[in-house]
């Protein structure tokens, strides 16, 4: 299947979109030295990197005999995992880490470390989620077939009446998939979809993706197994453990924020949508839980997803200060500002609509 071009209409709202951009770049032009990363940003960095690299190192050193410590250290991992993925690969593929564009390619990279892959990566979250945010078959992070329906846009099977008691599940299973499967299937999806430059590309992307699985899966499982004062079974299962929190981490995150009762979803033939593409991702997207400041930190700004979805290329850090001026610009042009207090708040609301997407057959895509 072709990928369809949505075309955003560009002259409604224009002067909202004007404003609002101007507004920011006044705001970080006088009060921030870059719309990249700082010091906080760089600290943040480290202390990842430390939380995954660390624990691996005593492990393969031999001196960690007690099975806790090892479970706690596989556990200690799987947080950092989740947190290089949002807080250091994510923005470096938009760009927004550094001014310089080696670092941020550098830094790309990290997602290739642990066990996913930066060039599928980009088009699925720069491309292809970012622009055109919950449209059916378009974007990948609603489009799970058969399993999930995320959209009204979906055809709904029997199993999706029971898709809000499962989907926790699965969502414990996300990292797994993807160190598996999930970057061999979006490679050939995209390279259907005319999105590679021929068969050499793809030939080049594929060979790139199975050379870096077969490192992260030898110094992650075959290494360990190898050194660990522990049997193979435990192993492996240290293993799933640590893929079960980070999914668990990354989805509850990534998820709520645009999967819930308000959301706006574009039916698939209305290739001329009706909406200015910032007003558009207002009407996608929510924020959660801002004021929670050990969950900014985790979430690496997620959690003003609002202000990721309209500034990409800036970075996270700046993202609490950004949000009154969005959401006061937003609110002087009548556009709806959507924001939940706390992350079970958030969570609870995707269970419902999940729920309702999920049992009834007449929910209108808008």
């Amino acid at each position: 299947m072709t990928l369809i071009r949505y075309k955003y209409n560009s002259t409604q709202d224009r002067e909202f979109a004007n404003t609002l951009k101007s507004r920011v770049n006044a705001f970080l032009s006088t009060e921030c030295e870059s719309r990249c990363g700082n010091a906080q940003m760089h600290l943040k960095c480290m202390t990842m990197f430390a939380m995954y690299l660390v624990p691996y190192g005593l492990m393969m050193t031999g001196l960690v005999t007690s099975i806790w410590i090892l479970y706690l250290m596989w556990i200690t991992i799987a947080v950092a995992k989740a947190g290089i993925g949002m807080g250091v690969m994510h923005d470096a593929i938009h760009g927004a880490h550094s001014n310089r564009k080696w670092v941020n390619n550098l830094l790309g990279q990290s997602m290739n470390l642990i066990g996913g892959n930066a060039y599928v990566w980009r088009i699925q979250h720069n491309v292809l989620h970012h622009t055109y945010t919950n449209i059916h078959e378009v974007d990948d992070d609603i489009d799970i077939p058969i399993l999930l329906r995320m959209s009204p846009d979906q055809k709904r099977y029997w199993i999706h009446r029971y898709q809000h008691l499962y989907v926790w599940a699965l969502y414990a299973l996300a990292t797994l998939f993807w160190v598996t499967s999930k970057d061999f299937i979006q490679l050939n999806k995209y390279r259907d979809r005319n999105m590679l430059k021929g068969n050499k590309e793809y030939l080049r992307r594929l060979l790139n993706i199975i050379g870096w699985k077969v490192l992260y899966y030898g110094y992650i499982l075959v290494l360990p197994i190898y050194v660990l004062p522990v049997s193979p079974g435990q192993v492996v299962l240290m293993f799933l453990v640590m893929h079960l929190v980070a999914g668990t981490v990354l989805s509850l995150i990534f998820q709520p924020a645009h999967v819930f009762s308000d959301s706006v979803f574009v039916e698939q033939d209305e290739e001329q949508l009706q909406h200015n593409y910032m007003v558009y991702q207002f009407l996608t997207t929510t924020n959660f839980t801002l004021k929670n400041r050990f969950l900014f930190w985790l979430a690496s700004g997620l959690n003003y997803q609002i202000e990721h979805h309209l500034f990409p290329n800036i970075c996270h850090v700046h993202y609490e200060k950004l949000s009154p001026i969005v959401k006061k610009t937003a609110s002087e042009f009548g556009i709806p500002y959507y924001c939940q207090e706390g992350l079970l708040n958030a969570v609870k609301g995707h269970y419902r609509f999940l729920k309702q997407l999920g049992r009834s057959r007449t929910l209108q895509a808008a």
